[in-house]
């Protein structure tokens, strides 16, 4: 198995710390490289930098993300392990030009652990401090499975309800996990190209993560239960003027018309085919748009 030791700032880790979120963001200050590093479900060590040179917690990685900073903030706040947008905008200038194009390579991970200082672990034995951003390293043997070992043992002394997660760690690569509120949304955005499964807009600013069966009403936040739309048609799809086809089309309640004597422009969407993920297991599930129809859709 994979790991991806990280090199961390400690006030990124002492924030998260204290907050203790389900998720957070493992955040570069550029998005023009990309992270492959590690693969969905495999474990990113926190490494504090120096004078700590120790690994203070751990996370799983779910997906590695480039995203505008303003959105990057809008969805995970302080996920990002900053307390608000100011002090954010002044960390990401302390890393990159000025004339940098602003994304963000955002690194989602999920299951954060963040250990008390009695309870770091020592960092590897050939770590180097030039080391710049981190180093990936196998955890099933020689170094990397010391440290990894480590890492659990400390975990399982922590109170619950960490101590009752050891499956989730002895086995870190499950098919079907659910994200985090805004991993779930940075996830839909980017498997749907940054585009509005309907229309095609571009536009962020107005593209939204819609859950197909609402977390509310037993829905969870995974890939295959979202779809990306414009703001507009969320609201209307939310409310049920408008559904999905067991053909993957658009369809539009006659409600709309009757409750406000207007429609027009989606209307002439009627029967317009959606444009989902290349991923097969990333589509929209068949069985969540069905209870969309029978639930929500004002047939």
């Amino acid at each position: 198995m994979r790991g991806f030791l990280g090199n961390t700032d400690y006030d990124w880790f002492t924030l998260l710390s204290q907050l203790g979120h389900d998720e957070v963001n493992f955040w570069r200050p550029s998005g023009s490289a990309s992270f492959k590093a590690l693969s969905p479900g495999q474990p990113l060590l926190f490494r504090l930098k120096a004078p700590h040179r120790a690994i203070a917690g751990f996370g799983f990685f779910e997906r590695y993300v480039p995203l505008p900073d303003w959105l990057t903030w809008e969805t995970f706040g302080t996920k990002n392990g900053v307390k608000d947008w100011a002090s954010f905008s002044k960390r990401i200038a302390k890393y990159r030009r000025a004339d940098a194009a602003h994304l963000v390579g955002c690194i989602l991970l999920s299951s954060p652990v963040f250990l008390p200082k009695e309870l770091w672990v020592a960092q590897p034995e050939d770590w180097k401090d030039q080391i710049v951003s981190g180093k990936g390293y196998d955890l099933s043997k020689g170094i990397g499975a010391r440290v990894w070992a480590e890492c659990l043992a400390a975990a399982r002394l922590q109170a619950p309800p960490l101590a009752a997660q050891p499956p989730r760690w002895s086995d870190p690569i499950p098919t079907r996990r659910r994200l985090g509120q805004g991993t779930f949304r940075a996830a839909i955005t980017d498997a749907y190209d940054r585009a509005c499964a309907v229309t095609q807009e571009h536009s962020l600013p107005v593209l939204e993560a819609a859950h197909i069966r609402p977390y509310s009403k037993g829905g969870e936040h995974v890939l295959n239960n979202g779809l990306l739309l414009r703001s507009d048609l969320h609201r209307l799809f939310d409310r049920g003027y408008v559904g999905v086809d067991k053909d993957q089309r658009l369809l539009v309640s006659d409600r709309l018309r009757a409750d406000f004597d207007n429609g027009t422009t989606y209307y002439a969407m009627q029967g317009q085919q959606l444009v989902v993920p290349r991923t097969v297991t990333e589509r929209p599930d068949a069985e969540a748009l069905e209870w969309h129809r029978d639930v929500v859709f004002l047939g």
